[in-house]
């Protein structure tokens, strides 16, 4: 392995040179910095990101820990946090809690031993308590696509009542009286805050909590939505309409429709939530609640940087929350 003796001597110059040309080029003559980059190009060498790490006392990895890497909502917040990530000069880890509380523990625990420069997630664990000891370790974290309930942690989020209110509004005026929702795990914040805001709608349109028929999930994916599609098909009295929590039910959903014969929209209109790229791509394309996902992640990762950077004493923590969009398609334009 080349290290940084090997490179001074080819060259012809002193460790402290080289090591000049690596962090503070300004410092050596052209003619020197040239010779040394030619050197360190021949030689093959990488400096240590770790002994770098050391002396400087700082990491240039930030971390997205994602609820599920299957969903491209979530690839859409990572690329958001990766372009402000690169355009300060870090890196970015992508590691994917697939929803079990157990894995964002194992991977917290895995960033705070690898010191890196902070943390972007969807926490899986509402509890807090892994958060708490990363931040014992002095490791910032933002959270991103759920509201922070301390003052004491920035976040960036959709107000999801708001999506669950669009979605039900939408169904609700094109003469639905009966819907389904198909949501997800019960503990995730935004499975819930979708719920409440299309109840609220029903009850403001005099339907009552009635008219909003609950299908499970134990997930939200596409597996999940097809098996909530195949007992929607199964009820005694079967809603007009089907909101569900994100996109990937969604689909899902409709595959267990179109298997049955059921036509979208003329005997069941669906909405989905996200409105990831398959959404318009879909055979039916699908009526979505839009999220600002690249969006999202961009402005968690600034956050980020600008709690971790030289200014981080000018930094006041904040809650951003960023409102959501309806886009009509065909899954939802007619009612029954």
């Amino acid at each position: 392995m080349v290290g940084i003796k090997e490179v001074a001597r080819a060259a012809g110059v002193s460790i402290g040179t080289v090591s000049n040309v690596l962090n503070r080029p300004e410092a050596v003559s052209e003619e020197t910095r040239l010779r040394v980059q030619s050197v360190i190009t021949s030689l093959g060498y990488v400096r240590s990101e770790s002994a770098r790490q050391l002396r400087a006392g700082s990491s240039r990895i930030m971390a997205v820990l994602v609820l599920d890497i299957r969903n491209p909502f979530f690839v859409d917040v990572a690329s958001g946090a990766e372009r402000a990530a690169r355009e300060a000069g870090l890196g970015v880890m992508v590691c994917n809690s697939g929803q079990s509380a157990q894995d964002e523990a194992d991977y917290l625990a895995l960033f705070a031993e690898q010191r890196v420069r902070g943390v972007l997630l969807t926490p899986v664990d509402g509890s807090g308590r892994d958060l708490a000891a990363l931040r014992a370790q002095g490791i910032a974290h933002i959270l991103v696509d759920r509201a922070a309930a301390s003052e004491a942690v920035c976040s960036v989020s959709v107000d999801d009542v708001a999506g669950g209110r669009l979605a039900a509004r939408h169904l609700v005026s094109t003469g639905h009286r009966s819907i389904a929702y198909v949501g997800g795990p019960s503990g995730l914040d935004q499975v819930r805050d979708r719920r409440v805001g299309a109840l609220t709608v029903l009850e403001e349109a005099g339907l009552g909590e009635d008219a909003l028929v609950e299908v499970s999930a134990v997930g939200l994916d596409v597996a999940a939505g097809r098996d909530a599609g195949a007992r929607l098909l199964g009820l005694a009295s079967r809603p007009t309409a089907v909101f569900c929590a994100n996109d990937l039910l969604a689909l899902g959903v409709l595959q267990a429709l179109f298997a049955a014969g059921v036509r979208v929209p003329e005997d069941i209109a669906l909405v989905g939530y996200d409105d990831i790229e398959f959404a318009a791509a879909a055979a039916v394309p699908l009526t979505s609640v839009r999220q600002p996902a690249f969006a999202m992640g961009q402005q968690a990762a600034e956050m980020l940087i600008e709690e971790t950077g030289p200014q981080s004493a000018a930094h006041r923590h904040r809650h951003v929350v960023l409102q959501p969009e309806l886009v009509v398609r065909q899954s939802s334009m007619r009612a029954r």
